[in-house]
């Protein structure tokens, strides 16, 4: 198979005493609050949809089942971008109930086959491969530039993020650079919820000592490299990329917070990368995504598609599964945000009640395997289907449980095991030093744009509304089962 066609772009490689670079072609908010503005000041983004300079690189038609073909995104937004620009269809950028989004347009029909509704070419996009030797694009890093030092002295293992905080920050610093102009669009310190950035005051209110320590380390982490590297002997050219300890911490949280992570195929060439892909960090987060990321290598383009047999309705959310299986501590620790109905998040318990697994997930239509829970809508049942969610999948995933295909149930054990799963619950509860109602008063009465501040809030009250989530169920579970 012919390889991709060269950009005009130069490549350059850089070798140290002990590892080499290559600097050419290379190769997660969570909840985008950042963007509420103080009123309606904030105008729709549109994206760019002027048509590619160079036909060579013009991407195929898009193509569609039914008469109805998306349209282009209005073009009211800078054309910012060198070889090719992003192409939007049936879609736009704008703020709704959980921050900046991306919101269909128009409604769409389910297809047998996915349809992309964006397109983001490489050359927009910030990348640098997983494993060594390192390889960036774009290729905007000077041979022999200090930053090169700085990202081969970081650890192949663990410390991606790092490496790309470095990359973003030399790329906000080059004049009439890409990521210069779309980093307006990046939250800033203040705007981030990242406990990153989080005081101890946040991580205190956190009410999850673990959690806390966790943070507090990796905040030690990112100092301590910005020491090392951001002392007083460096050059300029690298002292003003991150001046304070904050900027670059600030760096890194972007990095955990909007990085995707790819395979990537360039001609023969398919590697592992981490990629900051501009309007395709809008995508908020779904356990239920309608959408999805594809690389289509012929072209080197990230398309966000939507699945095949979606029905969408005009202003609903396009929404992407950041990771599935994370436990509401690894949403925050990586993207500042939780959620009440994550069917991943967990509960501890310590004692030996069980309850009858068949049972209690006949009661919910909940059907699959433990890693694949899911509530069978299309089963016949009575009230009480729409109790389910996330949070009802985790109970079920999570409670303790017996099954015997040959042993019914017996009544009086089962509610004996309710009541004692119950019972520990309650306990819990009582174990934070606020109930989810004096927290819910608290978000609703904060007038300050502190953002970690709320996020660890939020983060509080949803462990507590799972573990009601559960005696809810249980008490379902009693009444449709027992009696």
């Amino acid at each position: 198979m012919a390889s991709s066609p060269l950009l005009h772009h130069p490549t350059h490689c850089f070798i140290s005493s002990n590892q080499g670079f290559c600097n050419g072609l290379s190769p997660s908010r969570p909840n985008y609050s950042w963007m509420r503005g103080s009123g309606n000041n904030i105008r729709p983004i549109k994206a760019a949809v002027e048509m590619p300079p160079f036909p060579l690189f013009e991407p195929p038609q898009i193509e569609t089942d039914t008469p109805s073909q998306l349209e282009p995104a209005d073009p009211d937004f800078y054309k910012i971008g060198y070889v090719r620009s992003v192409r939007a269809y049936g879609v736009e950028f704008k703020e709704g109930p959980d921050g900046f989004g991306v919101y269909a347009s128009k409604d769409v029909e389910p297809l047998r086959r996915a349809r992309m509704i964006m397109e983001i070419p490489l050359e927009l996009m910030l990348t640098i491969r997983k494993k060594l030797p390192w390889m960036f694009f774009p290729d905007i890093v000077p041979v022999g530039h200090p930053i090169f030092d700085i990202i081969n002295s970081t650890n192949p293992e663990k410390d991606w993020d790092l490496r790309l905080a470095c990359l973003l920050l030399f790329a906000l610093d080059q004049e009439d650079n890409f990521w210069q102009l779309y980093g307006d669009f990046l939250p800033s310190e203040e705007e981030c919820t990242s406990l990153l950035l989080a005081t101890e005051e946040d991580l205190l209110e956190l009410q999850d000592p673990k959690l806390a320590s966790t943070m507090r380390d990796q905040q030690r982490r990112a100092s301590e490299f910005w020491e090392k590297n951001w002392h007083s002997g460096v050059p300029l050219k690298i002292k003003r990329l991150a001046r304070d300890p904050n900027r670059f911490i600030w760096a890194v949280s972007i990095a955990q917070s909007r990085c995707i992570n790819m395979q990537m195929r360039i001609g023969a060439l398919v590697q592992d990368a981490n990629m900051l892909i501009p309007y395709a960090d809008m995508l908020n987060h779904s356990f239920q995504p309608n959408c999805f990321f594809h690389w289509r290598f012929k072209d080197r383009m990230l398309e966000v598609m939507i699945n095949a047999g979606q029905r969408i309705k005009k202003g609903e959310e396009m929404t992407v599964n950041y990771m599935s299986g994370l436990k509401n501590d690894m949403l925050m620790q990586r993207y500042g945000f939780s959620s009440p109905v994550n069917p991943w998040d967990v509960i501890q318990f310590s004692g030996n009640a069980q309850i009858h697994l068949d049972s209690f997930l006949s009661v919910f239509n909940i059907s699959g395997l433990p890693e694949e829970y899911y509530h069978n809508t299309g089963r016949l049942s009575n009230n009480g289907d729409s109790f389910v969610d996330g949070a009802v999948i985790a109970a079920a995933r999570t409670l303790p449980t017996w099954s015997d295909g040959d042993v019914p149930p017996m009544p009086s054990m089962e509610r004996k095991a309710v009541k004692q799963l119950q019972e520990e619950c309650q306990q819990m509860l009582l174990e934070f030093p606020t109930t989810s109602e004096q927290d819910q008063e608290i978000l609703d009465s904060m007038t300050e744009e502190r953002r970690t501040l709320e996020a660890a809030i939020k983060y509080r009250l949803h462990r507590k509304l799972l573990i009601e989530k559960v005696i809810q169920a249980l008490d379902i579970y009693q009444e449709r089962i027992l009696f």
